[in-house]
């Protein structure tokens, strides 16, 4: 999901109402205002959440984050709720993140789709299998690295992992998976358990991070995998 916080200040004693809140910015998708119903009274700072949508990306390279404003509607005291459009400074160093982050995925998915294979077997203490890359845009794509998540150490057999040159349509590269933790509660908790990043680049360019998820069939064999390696299986 997207979201971020937005930091509202009142130095008054008059209690300050957001009926809802909204991020406009030619940068992201607009969302609809989110409903909010919240008062605030004296305070230095409180954190309001608030939805963004995609990013808005180009096939021509990373774009420069456009200035954004939050726009809500706010009652004091008794007065009937008016519209206010608060300026973001610019350049946010957040959303420049942001953007910069989504738009990077963007471009190597672009290239080339990226996934996890269908075969995955035990080796040893580990379950190797392999990530496969397909041909779908221009382009010499490298695989450089390939990070673990909140549960799993994923290690590669070489680095970089591999190369799909530009005239090739396909390319499997091994990496292993392992435990990286092993107490029942982190288990219970995994929401990030699955979001490999992966670094890769095109054309020899700057190395950009692309999120690979095993899919759902794949994920219960890694779970129940990692259960019984940590020795909480049955």
């Amino acid at each position: 999901m997207h979201e971020m916080q937005v930091a509202v200040r009142n130095t008054t004693d008059t209690p300050v109402h957001f009926a809802d809140v909204q991020l406009v910015t030619p940068s992201f998708k607009t969302l609809p205002p989110k409903k909010t119903d919240a008062t605030f009274k004296r305070t230095e700072r409180t954190d309001l959440p608030i939805p963004y949508g995609a990013a808005n990306c180009s096939p021509q390279g990373l774009p420069e984050v456009r200035p954004a404003t939050v726009v809500a509607h706010v009652r004091t005291g008794s007065e009937q709720p008016r519209k206010v459009v608060f300026q973001v400074p610019h350049p946010d160093p957040l959303l420049a993140r942001l953007l910069r982050d989504e738009c990077s995925e963007f471009l190597i998915k672009q290239a080339a789709t990226i996934e996890f294979g269908p075969e995955w077997k035990l080796s040893g203490k580990a379950m190797r299998g392999n990530l496969i890359v397909t041909r779908r845009g221009a382009g010499t794509v490298t695989l450089n690295d390939i990070g673990g998540t909140t549960h799993y150490i994923a290690t590669p057999d070489r680095k970089p992992l591999g190369v799909l040159e530009a005239a090739a349509q396909r390319l499997e590269t091994p990496i292993e998976l392992t435990p990286g933790r092993c107490d029942p509660h982190a288990f219970a908790e995994a929401k990030k358990a699955f979001l490999f990043p992966l670094r890769a680049s095109i054309d020899g360019g700057e190395e950009r991070v692309v999120i690979v998820v095993p899919p759902k069939p794949l994920q219960d064999r890694l779970l129940a995998y990692a259960l019984e390696a940590c020795g909480l299986g049955g």
